[in-house]
C-alpha cells in the first residue's frame, strides 16, 4: 500500500485532522459512507483496515456524487442511511458500479445519543460498522417494484385524503341538524338527497365545495386503479394472493408492492416480523411482559393483512354444510388473527414464483402444480382492478 498525507479537504475540521490523518492514493479496496442529507451530504472514504482516506462534503448532485465515487476505485463498498430522498444516490451508486448498503435507521438510532454528533462522525460510524459486518442492512428494492409502490402509497393517500373530506361533509350535516336515511351518504340515492337538502349560508358552500373535491379525488383514484392494474396485469404473484381470503385486487397490489420479493423471507415467521404484526416482547431477568403489535415495518402491509382479516365471508370460514369438505388448512390458521395470514401469504407467493433451482431440476412447487392442474392466475372473486 502507498500512501501519503494531505491537508484536509472540505468539511473537515483542523481538530479532527490532528485526531485521525487522511491518506490518499491508495490502490486496495474502499469502503465509502455517506451521510444523505436533503441539500448536502458528507462521504468518508476508508481502507479495509480502518485507515481514513478523505472527507468531503458535497452538494447533493448525482454529477457530483457519480464523480466523487470513481476516486473510490472498483467495486468500493458504500454504505448510506434509508434517509429522506435516499433512492436517486443508491441509483447513482450502483450506476457506478458500487456495491451498496442500505443502513436500516432503527439499527442506528444510537448515533442520536453521542456527546459529539456531526454529519462527519456519522458517515464514519457507518463504514466502521460496514467493515465489521455489523451493519443492520434494509432491503434496497429494484426500480420496478419503486414505481409500483409510489403508485400503491399514492392511490393510498387520495383515498385517505377522500375520507377527510366525507367525514367534513358529515360533521357540516350534524351541524346543520339533517339527518339523511341512507345508508352511504355519498352514493347515487345519497347525492341525489344531499344535492336536494336545504342548507344555509357557510354549510351550503362548504357542502358544496367538498362534493367537488371528492369529485375530483374519485376521478384521480380511478386512474391510478388503471394504472395500477395495467403494471400488475399478468402478474402471477397478484393473482395467487387473491385466492387468499378476504383479499381482492386492491389488497393484492398493496402486499405485492410492499412485500417485493417474497424469497428474502426464510420463513412466514420472518415476513410476520418485518411488517410489524408481532407482540412487543419485554423481558429481564425473571419479568417478562408482552405488549402490543411493534407496528415497526410497513402501515399498508398491516392495514391489508388486517382489512383481509376483517372481510373474511362465512365461506371462507369453512362453515358446515352438505356441499362442503373439511376446511382448508389456511382458513383455520387465519381464525387465529392477522398475523398467522401470512404463512398463507408466503406459500401462494412461492407457488406463483418458485425459487430457481439447479439446472435441469425442476423445483417441488412447480411440479405439484403441474400435477394438480390449478391455474393460481385467475381472480377468485370478480374483476380486478382494471
Amino acid at each position: 500500500m502507498a500512501a501519503r498525507v494531505t491537508t484536509a479537504e472540505a468539511g473537515y475540521s483542523r481538530s479532527s485532522q490532528r485526531r485521525r490523518p487522511l491518506v490518499s492514493e491508495y490502490d486496495g479496496h474502499q469502503y465509502v459512507g455517506i451521510d444523505l442529507h436533503r441539500r448536502r451530504s458528507v462521504i468518508v472514504r476508508q481502507t479495509d483496515q480502518g485507515e481514513q482516506l478523505s472527507v468531503v462534503r458535497i452538494v447533493n448532485d448525482p454529477v457530483a456524487l457519480g464523480l466523487q465515487i470513481e476516486q473510490a476505485g472498483t467495486r468500493p463498498d458504500v454504505v448510506l442511511e434509508a434517509t429522506y430522498g435516499w433512492y436517486w444516490a443508491a441509483d447513482v451508486l450502483q450506476a457506478a458500479g458500487a456495491h451498496v448498503h442500505l443502513a436500516h435507521p432503527l439499527g442506528v438510532k444510537g448515533f442520536a445519543y453521542r456527546r459529539v454528533k456531526n454529519d462527519v462522525r456519522d458517515a464514519a460510524d457507518l463504514v466502521d460498522l460496514l467493515r465489521m459486518g455489523r451493519l443492520p442492512e434494509s432491503w434496497i428494492a429494484p426500480a420496478e417494484t419503486r414505481e409500483l409502490r409510489e403508485l400503491v402509497r399514492y392511490r393510498a393517500k387520495l383515498v385517505a385524503l377522500r375520507s377527510g373530506l366525507k367525514a367534513q361533509v358529515h360533521a357540516v350535516l350534524a351541524k346543520a341538524g339533517v339527518l339523511l336515511a341512507v345508508s352511504d351518504l355519498f352514493g347515487v340515492d345519497g347525492r341525489a338527497q344531499l344535492e336536494q337538502t336545504a342548507l344555509s349560508g357557510a354549510c351550503a358552500q362548504r357542502v358544496a365545495s367538498l362534493l367537488k373535491l371528492i369529485d375530483i379525488l374519485d376521478a384521480e383514484e380511478d386512474l391510478f386503479n388503471r394504472r395500477i392494474a395495467e403494471r400488475l396485469r399478468g402478474h402471477a404473484g397478484c393473482g395467487a394472493i387473491q385466492w387468499l381470503p378476504g383479499i381482492g385486487p386492491v389488497l393484492a397490489a398493496v402486499l405485492v408492492a410492499e412485500i417485493g420479493d417474497v424469497h428474502r423471507f426464510p420463513s412466514a415467521d420472518r415476513l410476520c416480523s418485518w411488517s410489524g404484526l408481532p407482540p412487543r416482547h419485554y423481558e429481564s431477568d425473571t419479568v417478562a411482559r408482552h405488549g402490543h403489535v411493534a407496528k415497526q415495518g410497513s402501515k399498508l402491509v398491516r392495514w391489508a393483512v388486517v382489512e383481509a382479516i376483517q372481510r373474511k365471508t362465512p365461506q371462507d370460514q369453512g362453515g358446515s354444510g352438505p356441499d362442503r369438505g373439511p376446511p382448508r388448512q389456511e382458513h383455520r390458521e387465519d381464525r387465529r388473527g392477522p398475523q398467522t395470514a401470512h404463512a398463507g401469504l408466503l406459500r401462494a407467493a412461492r407457488r406463483a414464483h418458485p425459487r430457481p433451482g439447479p439446472p435441469g431440476r425442476v423445483s417441488s412447487s412447480v411440479a405439484a402444480g403441474a400435477r394438480s392442474g390449478n391455474c393460481l392466475t385467475p381472480t377468485r372473486r370478480g374483476r380486478g382492478l382494471d
